[in-house]
């Protein structure tokens, strides 16, 4: 017979006459965060695919928050230091860290990187992505296939593994995840694929760090407005890029910024093996 495991008691027993009253509450219940003027104040965090788009926008906001940043990215170095420049002008420090993380060398590097200027790690961004558009799964080459899983989801694996040693209770890692996990992409059958295993990564990492009091969550945005859709689709897919969600725009990545600040801060200190979805009004019932 499986043995019954009793819950543990978290509040001394109490009851009370319906409604309740908070004051007869033993504890009672928590309605005001300490007033902090800044979220990330003092914070480093480790953003990948920082350069450009979605990172870029995050990089500067959590700056903006307080917090020091390394950037890694792949050879966009015009956008890298225009965004460090970005970075640098709130008064907060900023790293620049070129490196092809398809290779786990190359995900010790930054990660090694990243300490050696910081000293630690307190959110990590596994933010970059790569996509090749294929009408058929005929057309996906192994040398496509092992590049997208590679820096999509092999890379997220291999900075959490270097990373976690440098990081401590209270740290968060946040993970870029896509609407395409949800519903699916017909022309993106690799890099959907790749979205999908980041949400199981992200939900069973989150169960695996908890009690650690490392918190894992993610965000799975929608048609954004990044480089990565101007270099991956035809000029005639890129003018309507956005169009088919309810709300018939793409989404600029400063509108997604603010998910990964809330889920970086204390103000998310109760969530953990989550995704949060700016879309673009697109329901997708998970």
């Amino acid at each position: 017979m499986a043995k019954i495991t009793k819950k543990k008691k978290i509040h001394p027993p109490q009851t009370q006459r319906r409604p309740g009253r908070e004051e007869k509450m033993t504890p009672r219940p928590i309605s005001k965060r300490p007033d902090k003027a800044l979220k990330l104040q003092n914070k480093v965090a480790l953003i990948t695919g920082g350069d450009s788009g979605i990172g870029k926008a995050v990089a500067v906001l959590f700056a903006q928050e307080g917090a020091d940043i390394a950037l890694a990215y792949l050879n966009e170095h015009e956008d890298g230091r225009k965004t460090k420049e970005m970075v640098e002008e709130t008064g907060r420090q900023c790293l620049l860290i070129d490196a092809d993380i398809s290779k786990e060398a190359n995900c010790k590097r930054v990660v090694k990187a990243t300490v050696k200027k910081y000293g630690r790690i307190d959110i990590l961004v596994n933010n970059a992505a790569v996509q090749y558009e294929q009408k058929s799964i005929t057309g996906i080459s192994k040398d496509q296939l092992l590049k997208t899983f590679s820096v999509n989801i092999f890379s997220m694996f291999w900075i959490t593994q270097h990373a976690l040693p440098s990081m401590k209770k209270g740290s968060v890692i946040i993970n870029t995840s896509s609407v395409t996990a949800y519903r699916g992409s017909a022309h993106l059958i690799d890099y959907a694929s790749t979205k999908g295993a980041i949400v199981a990564f992200t939900r069973s990492l989150a169960a695996n760090l908890v009690g650690k009091g490392i918190r894992v969550n993610g965000v799975a945005p929608g048609p954004i407005w990044t480089p990565l859709i101007t270099s991956s689709f035809s000029a005639g897919r890129v003018a309507k890029h956005g169009s088919d969600v309810p709300m018939e725009r793409s989404g600029e990545p400063a509108e997604v910024a603010p998910s990964f600040l809330f889920l970086a801060s204390q103000d998310s200190s109760y969530m953990t093996g989550q995704f949060l979805h700016p879309n673009g009004g697109e329901i997708l019932n998970t």
